[in-house]
């Protein structure tokens, strides 16, 4: 068992660290106060960098490295904020991965070098009015038209609402009951019938911009079907990278708020000397540290353990684990970072309030923290439970 990185993830992870200390820092602070979304001339950056397909294929342009040296890069880009860290999770460990998995041949062909060059963006819309944590419950269908489908429906809180390019749209294609008939097709912006929401004004994620969507009378082309009625199953299973792509969005906020606390309490005086030097600023920095590092340790353990499954993906335990532990301390450790620095932590200038905000995202989206402790539970015991019997 070795903890330590390779020479090239280490070289991999530093490159990230300079390029978004560097370029973003300056841009993720406007985009805060703006709230717009990484500009497209930024994000062709990242592509040209190699940040947007460091774990996909080499025969569509990316680097065709592992899950370990994803989540590398995106914990620096998180450690500078979530917003210019949103375009690498949705590539690596989010909605371009379902493509990459189930997508047809023709497809991945057609989507994934435009997402990895930095050309366009992928969403994935999976929740409804009545169908969040109980998507089953999801109404949105395809229903055959000739060679192709009409999508009706209406989603809501897609992150990327409106901005992206492509939305990967989880929709019924039959009446069978429950999960059966559920299965994902590729919707489009500019699809004629694309009906975008206003944009949502929430407590953080600021920069990443989400909205409602109708979808009235969409015709999509039979090829965008990514997996037809009965897939559900199958989206789930490749979920466990976005659950550690989510935990590590977490970990980057916590990482950030240790660092900029640890620099913090060695430059303010108080009584003549750094706060740091007082026992109770120790004990709280001692407390995030390890946090951060347990976090970050299983986070590391699902990416790397992955290789030996037979899907190349996490487990949904250990994944699980690691997305509830990041998303529950980071709201801890964003908040002994304010503490510390007392009101310049308070305050909008410096930063930390901000990352206390966005902490509370993560154990909402992709999951809730307590539908990760389910699936703990229910891996452990080895069956799922019926949250719907009496």
């Amino acid at each position: 068992m070795d903890f330590q990185l390779t020479d090239d993830q280490r070289e991999l992870k530093e490159t990230a660290r300079k390029f978004a200390r560097s370029e973003l820092t300056e841009l993720a602070r406007d985009m805060e106060v703006k709230d717009y979304p990484v500009p497209h001339d930024m994000l062709k950056t990242y592509g040209e960098m190699g940040f947007l397909g460091v774990n996909l294929p080499t025969e569509y342009g990316g680097l065709g490295l592992g899950h370990l040296e994803a989540l590398l890069v995106l914990e620096e880009f998180a450690q500078v904020s979530n917003a210019v860290a949103f375009p690498v999770f949705e590539a690596l460990t989010g909605p371009v991965r379902t493509i990459d998995r189930f997508g047809s041949p023709e497809m991945k062909a057609r989507v994934l070098p435009e997402v990895i060059k930095g050309e366009k963006i992928v969403a994935v819309s999976m929740s409804e009015p009545d169908a969040g944590t109980a998507l089953t419950d999801l109404t949105t269908k395809a229903e055959p038209d000739g060679n192709g489908f009409v999508v009706n429906g209406y989603k809501r809180w897609t992150s990327g609402g409106g901005h992206s390019d492509y939305y990967v749209t989880y929709a019924r294609f039959s009446d069978d009951p429950g999960a059966k008939g559920i299965g994902a097709i590729l919707l489009e912006r500019d699809m004629e019938g694309m009906q975008f929401g206003k944009r949502e004004e929430l407590m953080g994620f600021r920069g990443i911009p989400t909205a409602d969507f109708a979808i009235d009378n969409v015709k999509v082309p039979g090829e965008n079907v990514i997996i037809g009625a009965g897939g559900f199953g199958k989206l789930m299973s490749a979920f466990g990278l976005e659950r550690c792509g989510n935990a590590t969005q977490s970990l980057g906020v916590a990482a950030g708020a240790l660092e900029q606390a640890l620099e913090y309490t060695q430059e303010r005086k108080a009584f003549g000397k750094p706060i740091v030097d007082f026992q109770a600023v120790q004990l709280k920095l001692a407390d995030m540290a390890m946090k951060v590092d347990a976090a970050r340790l299983l986070i590391h353990r699902a990416a790397i353990n992955a290789s030996a499954q037979e899907d190349g993906l996490p487990t949904v335990y250990e994944s699980s684990l690691a997305k509830c532990f990041a998303n529950e301390i980071v709201r801890d450790v964003a908040a002994l970072g304010m503490q510390v620095m007392g009101g310049y932590g308070y305050h909008t200038e410096y930063g930390m309030e901000q990352r206390l905000r966005d902490a509370y995202a993560w154990g909402i989206a992709g999951g809730a923290i307590d539908v990760q402790k389910t699936n703990i539970a229910s891996a452990m015991i080895g069956r799922r439970f019926n949250q719907r019997a009496s």
